[in-house]
């Protein structure tokens, strides 16, 4: 009964803030200590002055710094799916000055579709992780894509390592848990744009190739890194796959 209780009471929003700040703080207290090498950052700064907004994605198991070096100047919504875990991101979001967009594939996926494109025209930018929330490990939806070709926006994809991290390797996105006091790269690829007359099977070139532009670049900090080699395609119990669409 009293196991129930303490569930129960984890389950509350309170909990799930105290849970929230104390996970920024640790990663915040990371990235601070990191001794890190960056890539990109500065030029997709001045991207984003020429365009007004722009998309971005990441992998799932490289989320944990990924908001880091996010200047919170500049506007961004991140799509977060509305489950508990979802909102314990959101915590830690507000605290790296980032917004969400509450949704998901299987999820009110219209809605936040038209939400997305919203924040896009109106010179928001948005993050979306194409790999989530249950997989194909490291492998792009269309989704930004999508989006991308709607809006005219350009695609950025952040990735990062750092030595000593800890690999869940039981879960499906194997996901990278850095540890404080180590070295770390983080870096960004060139903007990748889709042509509004882009058709279907020129969409899944696009899809493929930014696919491993993002893999590539992982693959290359992680080794120089010292990390093992972190393959791609692993999808959790309940994968389903339901790609959102904006028609």
């Amino acid at each position: 009964m009293k196991l129930k209780r303490l569930k129960n009471l984890l389950k509350t929003p309170v909990a799930e803030k105290i849970v929230g700040v104390l996970a920024y703080g640790y990663l915040k207290f990371v990235g601070l200590t990191t001794r890190w090498q960056v890539s990109g950052v500065k030029e997709t700064y001045k991207m984003l002055d020429e365009h007004g907004s722009m998309i971005v994605v990441g992998w799932h198991g490289r989320t944990l710094e990924m908001p880091y070096f996010w200047n919170k100047s500049r506007p961004l919504n991140a799509l977060v799916s509305p489950h508990r875990d979802g909102r314990i991101i959101v915590n830690i979001l507000e605290k790296f000055g980032i917004g969400h967009i509450s949704g998901s594939s299987n999820k009110n996926p219209t809605e936040a579709a038209f939400e997305l494109m919203s924040n896009l025209n109106n010179g928001n930018s948005i993050a979306i992780i194409p790999d989530g929330p249950l997989g194909p490990s490291m492998q792009m939806s269309l989704s930004p894509l999508f989006y991308a070709q709607k809006s005219g926006k350009p695609i950025i994809g952040i990735t990062y390592s750092i030595a000593g991290s800890y690999i869940v390797t039981k879960s499906w996105d194997n996901m990278l848990v850095p540890l404080p006091f180590h070295k770390g790269m983080y870096a960004i690829t060139e903007p990748f744009f889709v042509p509004k007359d882009a058709t279907r099977e020129e969409l899944e070139t696009y899809r493929k190739q930014l696919e491993s532009q993002l893999n590539e670049l992982t693959w290359e900090l992680d080794k120089k890194m010292g990390l093992p080699f972190i393959p791609q395609g692993t999808v959790a119990k309940k994968y389903k796959k339901n790609i959102p669409e904006i028609k």
